[in-house]
């Protein structure tokens, strides 16, 4: 079902502030961003080996990574794997009765088909199903 790790989402109150740490101390690259208006969010993507770093940063104090910083702070906000099939991943995880947030696919950045299970599912970590329409190497598709 799994194939890699598509991406680690991380959750930033400022993509501008952060591209500090990440391009002029850590020596990656951001390779381009997009408004995914129906997450109320704005992401930086950054290309490490096989995945990518995701910054994501609000566009809107009631949006999902809104919230997260206002809890939480700053950090990791979810792990994303990719699978082939995310219809199958998800018929599967709800015959084993895991708890999901998104019983069917959304649309996610990069154009990719987005699932999110439950945190209480996973050890309390927010995991994403990704699928993507380009190649294994074609992170973004």
């Amino acid at each position: 079902m799994i194939t890699l790790i598509d991406h680690i989402g991380i959750a930033v109150r400022s993509i501008d502030t952060a591209r500090e740490l990440f391009e002029d101390i850590l020596g990656l690259k951001i390779t381009d961003t997009e408004v995914v208006e129906e997450q109320k969010v704005k992401v930086a993507f950054i290309p490490v080996g096989d995945s990518e770093l995701e910054l994501l940063e609000a566009t809107s104090p009631d949006g999902p990574i809104a919230r997260f910083i206002d809890q939480q702070g700053e950090g990791i906000q979810h792990i994303a794997f990719r699978v082939e099939d995310i219809d199958a991943a998800l018929r599967t995880l709800k015959s084993k009765k895991v708890r999901l947030i998104d019983e069917t696919p959304r649309r996610g950045a990069g154009g990719a088909r987005i699932a999110f299970l439950h945190p209480k599912a996973a050890n309390g970590t927010l995991i994403e199903l990704c699928e993507r329409g380009g190649a294994p190497d074609d992170n973004r598709g």
